[in-house]
């Protein structure tokens, strides 16, 4: 694999970094604090694409010849947004929205180099089981999920004995649509085999 530009990633995401890892690509990490509020006339994927679009933005002063990947994830339940919990109770109500029915991942994805911006997105449907308190209440106290959009990790225990089936990218639903990445580097020309 070879990269036409060095490549960041404005993240500090473990299995971001993981992922992008898995795809065989050097980068080099660079994070700032951004404020993630967005406008309320926003509907779903345009909240996610906003939010990675305005992650770049923070960095544009500091790219010369690189690549700058910013991501964001958001869980959509119908047309609510279930972002990461505060607390037990937040994390409780919201798995318990979440058991018995689907929802989708949505993945807000932005490539920010000097001359452009970039930005896209992917969105996965994620079924869950009904899930009982105690599963709940397990996951909740040994994960402490409240890092995570929606409370939960699909590569955690939750996924594992929680979630039925779901359509679309298994990797999107991690934290970054890997396979799309992967296609617009290459189509930008950055990346190259």
């Amino acid at each position: 694999m070879n990269l036409q530009r060095p490549l960041l990633l404005a993240s500090n995401s473990p299995r971001r970094k993981e992922l992008l890892s898995s795809l065989g690509l050097k980068y080099k990490v660079l994070v700032k604090e951004v404020n993630e509020d967005f406008p309320d006339h926003l509907k779903r994927e345009q909240i996610a694409e906003y939010l990675a679009s305005h992650k770049a933005e923070a960095y544009t002063s500091d790219i010369t010849n690189e690549a700058l990947i910013t991501a964001d994830t958001i869980v959509c339940l119908g047309d609510r947004v279930l972002n990461k919990p505060a607390d037990f109770e937040e994390a409780k109500e919201m798995l318990q929205a979440l058991s018995g029915t689907h929802h989708e991942v949505i993945t807000g994805v932005c490539i920010l180099i000097k001359e452009q911006k970039t930005v896209f997105h992917d969105i996965t449907k994620v079924y869950f089981k009904q899930l009982s308190e105690a599963e709940i209440t397990h996951y909740i106290t040994h994960y402490k999920p409240y890092d995570k959009a929606g409370a939960y990790g699909i590569q955690e225990w939750i996924g594992m004995v929680g979630i039925a089936r779901i359509e679309g990218s298994y990797f999107n639903v991690v934290g970054l649509p890997v396979q799309k990445l992967y296609a617009k580097l290459e189509e930008l020309g950055i990346v190259t085999l």
